[in-house]
C-alpha cells in the first residue's frame, strides 16, 4: 500500500441496506489527498444516493461518480419520480451540488503516484449484445430476452428503469456511446486513461456468472476494445458483485463492488471495500477473492 495519495475505487454500495449504510460510515481515506471513484449502484433512491455521496465527499479530496442501473430505477414511493435521462440529469446536478464529479463534467487528471492519467467517468448502459453461449449473436434483442425469461432470469431494470424518451435501453446506450467516444477522441494524445463505467467494458467478466443469461444486462460489445484503443492504464467497473482483478490485453481490470450484505458477509470483504487503482499495486497470488469465488462455483455446480 502506498503511503502517499491514492486513487481508490468502490461500487455497488447499495446503501438502502442498513448494513451497507454502516459500512459507508466506516470508509475513510488514509491520506488527505486520496481520490475516490464510486462506480455506480450507490442506492435505489435519490435521497440514499445523495446521502452516501455527501458523506464520502466530505472525507475524500475528490469523489468521482458514475451511475449504475439502480440509480436509474424509479421505485414506488421515491420522492423524485423522474425517469430515464431526466432522472440521470437530476442525479448529475445533485452530485455536482455536493462537489462530486460526474460523467458530464471535465475529466480530471490524476497527478499522484502512478500518473499522470486521465480519469474518465463514463455512463454507457447496455444494449443486450453481451450474450451467453446459449443465445446466439444473430438473435434479436427480443429473442434474447425471451430466452432469458424462459431460463427464469429477468433484470429488475425491465420493471423499474425507464429509457423514455428513448425506445429502450439499447437506444439510450447508443446515444451514450456516441457522446463518450466523441469525448475520448478529444483527450490529450498519449496520456494513459483510467476508464470507469458501472458495467464491464468487455464480455469476459460475465463468463463466470452463476446465471449466464444475466450477461444481457452487463454492458455492450461496442466497448470490447476500448481498453486498448484508449490507452487504459486500468479499467474500473462494478455491477457483477464479483470483486476481482483480471487482465485483458495486458490491461488491469478491477471489479470493485461491495454488493449486498448477504454477499460481502460471506466472503468477508477479503479485498476490502476500497480498491487501490493508482499507484498500481501488486495483486496477491492468488487474489484473496479468487479462492473463495472458485469454491462458490464448485458449490453451485454440485447444487
Amino acid at each position: 500500500m502506498s503511503s502517499g495519495p491514492r486513487l481508490l475505487a468502490t461500487s455497488d454500495l447499495h446503501v438502502n441496506r442498513s448494513e451497507n449504510e454502516d459500512l459507508v460510515r466506516e470508509l475513510h481515506p488514509t491520506h488527505p489527498d486520496d481520490w475516490l471513484i464510486v462506480a455506480g449502484d450507490v442506492g435505489d433512491r435519490v435521497d440514499t444516493v445523495t446521502w452516501a455521496l455527501g458523506v464520502l465527499a466530505e472525507r475524500f479530496a475528490r469523489v468521482i461518480w458514475v451511475p449504475g442501473n439502480h440509480e436509474l430505477w424509479t421505485p414506488p414511493g421515491d420522492e423524485v419520480d423522474l425517469v430515464g435521462p431526466a432522472r440521470y440529469d437530476h442525479l448529475v446536478e445533485a452530485a455536482r451540488g455536493l462537489g462530486v464529479l460526474t460523467p458530464e463534467d471535465p475529466w480530471p487528471v490524476w497527478d499522484g503516484e502512478g500518473g499522470p492519467a486521465l480519469v474518465c467517468p463514463m455512463f454507457l448502459l447496455y444494449d443486450y449484445s453481451v450474450r451467453p453461449p446459449s443465445i446466439p449473436a444473430s438473435a434479436s434483442n427480443a429473442e434474447a430476452l425471451e430466452v432469458a425469461r424462459e431460463a427464469g432470469v429477468v433484470c429488475t431494470d425491465e420493471i423499474l428503469m425507464s429509457s423514455d424518451p428513448f425506445a429502450d435501453p439499447a437506444a439510450w446506450c447508443a446515444d451514450r456511446l456516441a457522446r463518450t467516444e466523441a469525448r475520448l477522441a478529444e483527450r490529450p494524445a498519449g496520456m494513459p486513461t483510467v476508464l470507469v463505467n458501472h458495467w464491464p467494458l468487455t464480455p469476459h467478466p460475465t463468463r463466470i456468472l452463476r446465471h449466464p443469461e444475466f450477461a444481457l444486462w452487463c454492458g455492450t460489445t461496442a466497448t470490447a476494445d476500448w481498453h486498448v484503443r484508449h490507452d487504459a492504464a486500468a479499467v474500473v467497473y462494478g455491477h457483477l458483485h464479483i470483486p476481482r482483478t483480471t487482465w485483458e490485453d495486458g490491461v488491469r481490470c478491477e471489479e470493485v463492488s461491495v454488493g449486498y450484505p448477504r454477499e460481502w458477509q460471506r466472503h468477508g470483504l477479503v479485498r476490502g471495500a476500497l480498491r487501490e487503482i493508482l499507484p498500481a499495486r501488486e495483486v496477491a497470488e492468488p487474489d484473496p477473492f479468487t479462492a473463495w469465488a472458485a469454491e462458490q462455483r464448485r458449490n453451485w455446480a454440485r447444487s
